[in-house]
């Protein structure tokens, strides 16, 4: 019986071409929104968690207080006593003090500047970030004490100046000259790939930071728990410090705050996709109306001779469940086709870490929410259709 209502559906639909196109092209569209807005968001969550995933549990941050994922940058009130006192903790393997500022960075004669250089401590730098995932393009990473060097981030080596920047080449922050020691590999994101990381000790000479520190990442023994590391550490460093105007965030932490932020977006997203998808349905629903209007005779005849209510509401409502199917087989088509031309663009961009993957779930929810739609907007023309009294539709 369906293959008969289907047939029928086609050839209703082929009499009234235009309109029909018309009619897909609104679902076309809310399908393929929902397809490619959920999947550039759900790449995008899903380069942060691998990112996370790579950093490793067992490292805490040490920060100062507000400043979270969507907090403004502002590293004050963390000095090298706390990195001493922390170093002395049995919970902690070892420490890593950063100092952050901006400042122009000059190479061959050229000037640009470099909004992250970064002061760190060189001394056991290559075992410290070993499970970091982060790679040398070129030249070596510093195991001890160097100071007078410089590693580049990929981008900042390679296209800020006119001429690419090498190992061994000299550069200069605020007059002082750095040898290039190393240049990592492109990481995938700008602040990281356009970033200069120098000695501490040069950062404190060069910006008169003598006991400042920005932030303390910290690494805490095998076997230990890091949410309970992370209180002792915590309490231990208030005592200290007699005060709480910090806080010791885990990598969890972290990712809990720019997974909310990521929910939200996709619910706004999602929600701009749907709206589109209901002006596809009212779409679906005035076209129901006016095929119902235009084939009045057609119904009468059916019902003189013996069709009954359900089967003409079945007609129609088949007939829009197929406009959404061709709908939404067209909309997971173009939706995936922009979603992962974004990623394309945003790898030669480069954030290459926006990694868009086409969910095969994600498309049969497309498709069986397309056709569910569809439906739901031709049952009202349906029950209209089959309300008619055979002589009056033959009148009509």
């Amino acid at each position: 019986m369906l293959r008969e209502y289907l047939i029928f559906a086609i050839k209703g639909l082929k009499h009234r071409r235009l309109r029909t196109w018309l009619t897909i092209l609104g679902i076309v569209i809310g399908i393929g929104a929902i397809i490619a807005l959920i999947s550039i968001s759900q790449g995008l969550e899903n380069a942060i968690v691998e990112q996370f995933e790579k950093m490793g549990t067992g490292r805490l941050y040490i920060m100062p207080e507000g400043l979270g994922a969507s907090a403004q940058v502002d590293f004050t009130g963390l000095t090298t006593k706390d990195v001493d006192r922390l170093e002395k903790m049995p919970e902690v393997e070892w420490t890593n003090p950063y100092l952050i500022g901006s400042e122009e960075v000059e190479f061959s004669k050229q000037k640009r500047f470099v909004q992250v250089i970064a002061g760190i401590d060189t001394d056991g730098l290559a075992d410290k970030w070993e499970d970091m995932d982060i790679g040398m393009g070129s030249g070596f990473m510093p195991n001890k004490k160097q100071t007078g060097i410089a590693i580049l981030g990929y981008k900042i080596a390679t296209e800020r100046f006119d001429k690419d920047v090498h190992v061994k080449n000299k550069i200069k922050i605020r007059d002082k000259e750095f040898r290039v020691f190393g240049i990592l590999e492109e990481i995938g994101n700008d602040d990281d790939d356009t970033a200069v990381w120098i000695d501490i000790d040069d950062f404190r000479e060069l910006f008169d930071k003598p006991d400042e520190v920005n932030m303390i990442e910290l690494k805490i023994k095998d076997g230990l728990d890091p949410n309970d590391a992370a209180l002792k550490i915590e309490t231990r460093l208030k005592k200290f410090r007699d005060d709480d105007t910090f806080q010791v965030i885990t990598p969890e932490q972290i990712l809990e705050q720019i997974g909310g932020l990521l929910d939200v977006i996709q619910m706004v997203l999602g929600g701009i996709a749907a709206i589109s998808l209901v002006v596809g349905g009212v779409g679906i629903m005035n076209s129901m109306y006016t095929s119902v209007l235009q084939r009045k005779k057609e119904i009468g005849i059916m019902k003189s001779v013996g069709a009954k209510n359900k089967d003409i509401v079945m007609l129609f409502v088949v007939e829009a469940g197929f406009i959404g199917l061709i709908g939404g087989v067209i909309g997971a088509a173009f939706g995936s086709a922009i979603a992962l031309s974004v990623g394309v663009i945003a790898a030669q961009a480069g954030f290459a870490l926006l990694s868009v993957k086409i969910s095969p779930f994600l498309l049969l929810f497309g498709l069986f929410f397309a056709i569910v739609v569809g439906m739901a907007a031709g049952a009202l023309p349906a029950r209209q259709a089959a309300k008619l009294r055979p002589a009056e539709a033959l009148r009509g």
